[in-house]
Formats: structure tokens, sequence, C-alpha cells
């Protein structure tokens, strides 16, 4: 899946739809499978307000990477990711910037 792709039809494709895109994005993707499901889980509630700011036509910065980032990694023991989850997240937190 090309993520531009989704990002450019965002406010023309269905919620039901985008949100099947990103379950197959991060579901199926064989890079991701370290991933816990319960990781999964938060990785993709994230990339949903992102994909709700950019249909109301704001842009997903560095900043908010940087600052999403922080907060996983202040309860990155409560939440059980390790350093390779961080990374990852951080990979596809990246493909929704602009």
């Amino acid at each position: 899946m090309n993520v531009k792709d989704l990002l450019k039809n965002a406010k023309d494709i269905p919620s039901f739809q985008i949100e099947r895109r990103l379950n197959r994005l991060v579901r199926e993707n064989y890079k991701y499978r370290n991933l816990s499901a319960k990781n999964k889980k938060l990785l993709l509630k994230t990339i949903k307000e992102y994909i709700s700011k950019i249909r109301k036509g704001y842009s997903v910065t560095s900043e908010t990477i940087r600052r999403d980032m922080l907060k996983f990694h202040g309860k990155r023991e409560e939440l059980d990711l390790t350093y390779e989850d961080m990374k990852d997240f951080r990979e596809v937190m990246n493909m929704f910037r602009k």
C-alpha cells in the first residue's frame, strides 16, 4: 500500500476504508511482525489521529511526531514497548509527515 496515495485522497475516502488500509499496513507488513497486538492497536490509534488532522487540512509535522514519541518513551515500561518497537513506531509515523 502506498501511504502517499492514501494521504492524497484522504478527504475523498470513507473512514472505514482508511481504517481498513491502515490495519493492512500495520498487521500484514512483515516489518512490523515484532509488534504485539496491544502495540499495534496503540500505533493504529495514533495514526487515526494523524488522519483526522490531515482530513481537516492540517499537516503532521516532525514536532508532532517527536511529541508523540516522547509520550511513548515516558510510558515505555508501562506499555511494554521495546526500543525496536519504538523504532517501528517512528518509521510508520514518519510516513504521514509532510
